[in-house]
């Protein structure tokens, strides 16, 4: 990149900037856990940044309102940093924030690790994988808010995935989730999918994979905030809450597909392209992702009405899923 692009290069952040009473003392430490969750640094006293989308936005709505009705005052801005501080040391912000939280996870997993001495059974085996995974739920967590990825997570990563394969080697019983019975489908059919509003690559895959190997007549509900509690005959996706979200490292596409138990090979490469595209870990590396993301991308700027943009998006994957048999066979 020249220089002269470095210097068209900018962001756009979330300003939480807020006041808290001195009393309850509770509200500040509720607050500030709050605030961790969600993944947002301070860049001034009491003024927290996060970076502009539409969840993080949503985010700190639903934290202003938190504020206001404990007797606080906050104010919430999309800006532009001009000076005093720039781009790219709030993004070491951020990276520096989660190195940490990495940092503080690898170290509880090779700790763990030393206290599994040879091949522990019963008991021991349960108590050493109910704590990994805790562990690899709080990673999942973790890459949630690692906006900029931060390079501690190849550590933690890698750390967790070998302390997981040590414990689980010679265990006959556990199935991947391929492995699950295909029965599932007829429970999941004559549902209504509820789901966020704005849809994006995850969201519009999963309706897709939904509406194709589910319940071809499947009706889908657009709702705007977590709040939001399901009526009879309603199952959410990817969204707080939901009967079918992330599960650790997995996206939503991804965790449909091992519920319906399918083994296709072609929907797994899609699978694999929606993961890289919507957690941005290049786990699977996929060449196709950068051109589906700009497809997908060009839907969403096209249109904001959500059928629509799962119907262009169908015709997306449609293809693709017909290039990957083909490719295949």
């Amino acid at each position: 990149m020249t220089v002269s692009a470095q210097k068209t290069l900018a962001y756009s952040w979330l300003l939480l900037v807020h006041q808290l009473p001195a009393k309850p003392a509770y509200l500040r430490v509720k607050i500030w856990r709050r605030l961790q969750a969600l993944g947002a640094v301070p860049i001034k006293n009491a003024v927290h940044a996060l970076p502009m989308n539409e969840g993080t936005q949503e985010d700190f709505e639903w934290l202003l309102r938190e504020i206001g009705e404990g007797g606080g005052d906050a104010v919430l801005c999309e800006a532009r940093l001009i000076d005093g501080i720039s781009d790219d040391q709030v993004r070491r912000l951020f990276d520096e924030a989660r190195d940490r939280d990495y940092d503080e996870i690898t170290n509880e997993v090779l700790a763990l690790s030393k206290s599994v001495r040879g091949k522990p059974k019963g008991e021991a085996i349960n108590e050493f994988r109910s704590q990994t995974a805790r562990l690899r739920k709080r990673l999942a967590d973790l890459v949630a808010i690692d906006f900029f990825g931060a390079i501690g997570r190849q550590k933690a990563e890698a750390a967790l995935a070998s302390l997981e394969t040590r414990l689980n080697a010679d265990d006959p019983v556990k199935k991947p989730a391929d492995q699950l019975s295909t029965k599932k489908i007829g429970e999941l059919a004559g549902k209504t999918w509820v789901t966020r509003q704005g849809v994006h690559i995850d969201r519009i895959g999963s309706a897709w994979l939904i509406r194709r190997f589910i319940d071809p007549q499947a009706q889908f509900k657009f709702v705007s905030g977590k709040t939001y509690r399901p009526q009879p005959n309603e199952f959410r996706f990817d969204m707080f809450e939901a009967e079918f979200t992330h599960e650790g490292d997995q996206c939503t596409f991804e965790v449909l597909l091992g519920h319906i138990g399918s083994r296709d090979a072609a929907l797994r490469a899609i699978g694999e392209i929606i993961h890289d595209i919507d957690l941005k870990d290049n786990k699977f590396g996929r060449d196709e992702a950068p051109g589906i993301r700009t497809v997908i991308d060009g839907i969403a700027v096209a249109t904001t009405d959500d059928n629509e943009r799962i119907a262009r998006g169908t015709s997306v994957f449609n293809d693709l899923y017909d290039y990957f048999r083909k490719k295949r066979r």
